[in-house]
């Protein structure tokens, strides 16, 4: 799930992101397309060509997630820094997109301001500058960027849209999971993290560990993660065993 840090700095951000970000695309219909129920598809259009429409991959608490929605997701990655070596499969991006979907319907509940357009460009500023597939684009330039935000599918207001949500579902889970949390990390919790597990790691790479006190920072934020991250996976389960969940095999037409 979501790590959240000590501070949140851009790095310990994409991170949170490329675990854990929002992605909602739309469901597109051609416009010679007649409007059908969910889940369900016409042979042909009225000119006679055959019109394949969106599907329901999964129904929470009568939201619908499309396969539009699994599709976007997938091609998303391309825009993490830190996203699987490996393709994920269907199964794990539609658990995300239903986990999302909880915490944007609690979101509702709790309405705050929208991440302003500023916050959302100095984001995506930084962003570019560190995907490694952004290389061959020069995504330094504008024409770049844009040729690699089109090349996966996207327009840059879709890219933006994805973004700020992206930003205002971490936001949330900060204020609601962080708070409480930062003061239970004790010294003896940090001291052992060190000594357990920091230092093994670095002899492996045959290299001289660092002080503790120079990393006590960083160690704090790892044990900071690991709790909200248990708290938040708790929080989700209960969502889903208080609401309603389906997810449709595929063939399968929604109710």
């Amino acid at each position: 799930m979501i790590g959240l840090g000590h501070k949140l700095t851009v790095a310990t951000k994409r991170l949170m992101l490329a675990a854990f970000a929002l992605a909602f695309a739309m469901l597109t219909i051609p416009a010679q397309a007649q409007k059908t129920p969910p889940g369900q598809a016409p042979t042909s259009s009225p000119l006679g060509e055959e019109v394949t429409l969106d599907r329901v991959a999964a129904i929470v608490n009568g939201d619908l997630i499309l396969e539009s929605d699994v599709d976007s997701e997938e091609r998303f990655a391309a825009f993490q820094p830190f996203s699987e070596a490996e393709a994920v499969p269907r199964e794990k991006l539609i658990d995300r997109l239903i986990d999302r979907t909880l915490i944007s319907q609690q979101m509702a509940l709790q309405p705050e301001p929208p991440v302003t357009d500023a916050e959302v460009d100095a984001e995506l500023n930084t962003l570019r500058k560190s995907i490694p597939g952004c290389a061959a684009y020069h995504c330094e330039t504008d024409a770049g960027w844009e040729k690699f935000v089109a090349d996966h599918g996207f327009t840059m207001q879709e890219l933006r849209d994805h973004w700020r949500q992206r930003m205002e579902v971490l936001r949330f889970i900060e204020e609601r999971f962080r708070a409480g949390i930062f003061d239970t990390i004790t010294q003896a919790q940090i001291d052992d993290y060190y000594k357990s597990t920091m230092i093994p790691a670095y002899q492996k790479q045959k290299v001289t560990p660092p002080a503790e006190a120079t990393i006590a920072d960083r160690i704090r934020e790892i044990l900071l993660q690991q709790q909200v991250n248990k708290v938040l996976d708790d929080w989700l389960t209960s969502l889903r065993a208080e609401g309603s969940v389906r997810i449709l095999k595929p063939g399968e037409e929604a109710p």
